[in-house]
């Protein structure tokens, strides 16, 4: 047992032979009493007790417990892992050394404080079958557990999220928590919310989760737009231009932008002047997101099309993305790019990043087995410190140097060699490919050298842990994208150790070091011995995209025979640190994009915090006349603002449309107003006091309330629905202000802070209209029907 680790702080093996040392206690006793130790717990946390006073024998208990019902005994490494994550850490525990069983601990401990606790997985698959079989633990105990996703197959639709929510432990996944938490949000009563508030959160590889998706907004989309007809003619113009003649692009793709030769060219094929007056806005944004759809997309690597039309992918491991569209009309123009039908437009209802949902937690940890290499980052951005945990065993797992190509090609042929003499011995392979595209091309190189493998890509979640297990049997070769198949240890079969274990081989380095490091722990798990090796290529995307611009000229020399074919500058060394520097180059451009992505979102945050608490009032108040009496003063201010010295024909047309469609104005601003700006304010706001207490003359006061808290609910949601997805056009626009010399955080800032004034006034102005203008049909039974203007 390899319990020595210069780098996991001596405090955590105190605590986890004091845990060891109650093991004979809690074992001693028969189930009915160890059961009993739950309630036992929960007095003392009623009593004033702390979690960390707690923490020993609650673990132990769970310890006992996990032997018990499931037949497995958390290893003492595992208590560390536990005792690492308790303490709000990131525990870094490598591939099948028992993390889903780790987090019994720490999850029984928290669960002992009732609702709020969640453990999120990679997957919904992982998530409700891990619920199902860890769950057996904690309901063992007498705490209640269940999954917060459907089972496979399932509609989400038909979950009892009341039950869900009031469980003390769910395991979940990332999105499903993050759609519930806008949707609960969107509520229209008290009755109707489900949450009960975010205590604790564990994230089962919290890499994947928090910085490899941290930029991935989860949207819920509604209120559709006019559809355009301009996707399609957009295209076919964008489909005439020239790179480098009509519009340029960053060395790495991400970023695309019209020259003025193209301004000119696309003005002359549309046969208009002025395209970039405020006459052509709409137009020269259609042209902009097609461009975009062209240059910045990748079919095969960033979206597939299928017969679901496109289907996004996960960049880190293959998966499609169920659902999930691109964003500010984006989508569409992709679907016109591929010649798919061209979906429905809609506004953005509600949105949050998973940086900011996980950020809400008091008390956050996770695990995983690569995390040291961004450890600097997760302590930065999310307080959490990164902590490796000693193996069980010593690992036997041996990494080859990577093996360096020319060409794309020859790496390719090498790679079938390898697993040709592999697969020979029955050895099983796991083949590594950088995206959809190339993991097909390798897939058809196999089959056409007879070699029967699996393919891992864009598959269904409950497919991908089958195949993924079955990757270490005899004889297997199983070819994947990335890391897809997160969360499932491959478990060797009869005779495979003997063999030398798993061989994983990857086709080309990716982006982060870290991935990398992920691939590679698919093999050699729990001391078993496995080799893996890299192979490079100067044609690969790392060093297409982040390489040196050198590297770039001399592809271009060897392409044309005017450079040598094995220059004395390729030795392994060297390679090697033209791979470091490019993933280098990749990780710091990823994080200060996400960076940026997190700054963005804080702006969005304190604006939705704001919105939902304002909900929050409005459902809960029992008295919400000081709420009318601001928004009534609002919606006169506003109305004063854009007409300082009214009229008596504005203010009576502001008056009819706002206030009281059936007043009779000559007998009322004839004889009450005076046009002055303060005696205005006070008169419109008497009218609105008067014309409220005439509506509810004949309604009892829970009527009112309930009326009177519909209409701003209602009002307050069409406008933060119309403020949430101008926030997604203004980062679109901030974003394209960065070639201008402009600091598109500072825009975005402005024009968000501005916006949202707006959005307070028009929210003001419609729940006067809901409030004053609306008619009331009284049926029979005491019920009434409301008619919103």
């Amino acid at each position: 047992m390899a319990l020595k680790s210069e780098h996991t702080p001596q405090r955590y093996f105190r605590q986890m032979k004091a845990v060891t040392a109650l093991a004979p206690k809690y074992r001693a006793m028969s189930d009915d009493q160890l059961k009993a130790q739950t309630a036992h717990f929960r007095q003392q946390l009623a009593a004033g007790q702390s979690l960390n006073t707690l923490k020993i024998p609650a673990f132990a208990v769970a310890r006992e417990a996990d032997r018990r019902v499931l037949g497995l005994f958390p290893f003492d490494v595992q208590v560390i892992g536990a005792l690492v994550m308790q303490d709000g850490n990131v525990a870094e525990m490598k591939t099948g050394e028992g993390k889903t069983l780790t987090a019994t601990l720490p999850m029984y401990l928290n669960g002992l404080t009732g609702s709020g606790n969640f453990l999120v997985t990679a997957n919904e698959y992982l998530a409700y079958r891990d619920a199902k079989k860890m769950g057996k633990v904690y309901r063992w105990l007498g705490l209640t557990a269940v999954a917060g996703v459907p089972p496979t197959g399932g509609d989400p639709h038909d979950r009892d999220l009341q039950r869900i929510y009031k469980a003390d432990i769910v395991y979940t996944t990332n999105s499903t928590l993050g759609f519930d938490y806008l949707m609960d949000n969107l509520a229209g009563t008290t009755q109707d919310r489900f949450l009960q508030g975010f205590h604790f959160a564990l994230l089962d590889e919290i890499d994947a989760v928090l910085l490899d998706s941290a930029q991935m907004p989860l949207i819920i989309s509604g209120a559709p737009r006019v559809r355009s007809n301009l996707f399609g003619i957009a295209d076919q113009v964008i489909r005439l231009l020239k790179l480098d003649v009509d519009f340029e692009r960053s060395s790495d793709h991400k970023k695309v932008w019209f020259t003025p030769a193209g301004i000119t060219h696309m003005s002359e094929y549309l046969g208009l002047t002025g395209l970039l007056t405020e006459k052509h806005r709409t137009l020269y944004r259609h042209l902009v997101l097609a461009l975009k759809a062209h240059q910045t997309l990748t079919r095969d690597r960033d979206y597939v099309v299928d017969d679901d039309g496109i289907s996004l992918l996960d960049l880190s491991n293959g998966r499609k993305l169920a659902g999930m569209k691109l964003e500010a009309g984006l989508h569409q123009a992709l679907e016109a790019k591929e010649q798919v039908p061209v979906s429905t437009q809609t506004r953005t209802m509600a949105s949050i990043t998973f940086q900011n949902l996980f950020r809400m937690f008091s008390h956050l940890s996770g695990m995983t087995g690569t995390a040291m290499t961004d450890a600097a980052e997760l302590q930065e951005t999310y307080r959490l410190s990164v902590i490796p945990v000693p193996t069980n065993k010593p690992s036997q797992r041996i990494d080859r140097p990577d093996q360096l190509f020319m060409t794309t090609d020859t790496k390719l042929e090498h790679a079938v060699a390898l697993v040709k003499q592999a697969h020979d011995k029955g050895r099983p392979v796991l083949i590594e490919t950088g995206s959809v595209s190339l993991s097909n091309l390798f897939s058809r190189i196999l089959l056409r050298d007879e070699i029967p493998h699996n393919l891992l890509n864009a598959r269904s979640a409950a497919k991908e842990a089958l195949i993924v297990k079955e990757a270490g049997q005899l004889g297997a070769v199983t070819v994947a994208t990335s890391m897809a198949g997160r969360g499932t240890d491959i478990s060797l079969g009869p005779g495979v150790k003997e063999l030398g274990g798993l061989l994983v081989v990857g086709t080309e380095r990716m982006n982060s070091a870290r991935v990398d490091n992920q691939l590679r722990g698919r093999s050699g798990r729990q001391g078993a011995p496995g080799e893996t090796i890299f192979l490079v290529s100067i044609e690969d995307s790392i060093l297409l995209e982040h390489g040196p611009k050198w590297l770039r000229k001399y592809r271009r020399q060897l392409a044309k025979n005017e450079a040598p074919a094995h220059p004395s500058w390729i030795t392994r060394h060297r390679f090697k640190h033209l791979i470091t520097q490019a993933q280098h180059n990749a990780e710091r451009e990823d994080r200060q994009s996400r960076n940026q992505t997190l700054q963005y979102a804080e702006i969005m945050r304190v604006q939705r915090d704001t919105i939902y608490a304002t909900r929050q009032t409005i459902m809960t108040q029992p008295d919400l006349t000081p709420l009318l009496t601001s928004v009534f003063k609002i919606a006169t201010n506003a109305f004063l603002r854009d007409h300082p010295e009214p009229t008596r024909n504005v203010l009576a047309d502001y008056v009819l449309n706002t206030i009281d469609n059936q007043l009779v104005i000559a007998d009322v601003i004839d004889q009450q107003w005076t046009p002055q700006s303060q005696q205005t304010a006070k008169f419109l706001r008497r009218l609105m006091v008067d014309q409220l207490q005439k509506k509810f003359k004949n309604i009892n006061e829970d009527q009112q309330v309930y009326f009177e808290r519909m209409c701003l609910l209602k009002s307050l949601d069409n406008a933060w629905i119309d403020q949430v997805d101008m926030l997604q056009q203004l980062r679109q626009i901030a974003t394209n202000r960065s070639t201008a010399q402009h600091d598109p955080l500072l825009e975005y800032l402005k024009d968000g802070r501005r916006s949202f004034a707006n959005m307070k006034r028009a929210f003001a102005h419609q729940a006067v209209q809901n409030l004053l203008l609306s008619e009331f049909n009284f049926k029979a039974d005491g019920t009434i029907d409301v008619t919103y203007p």
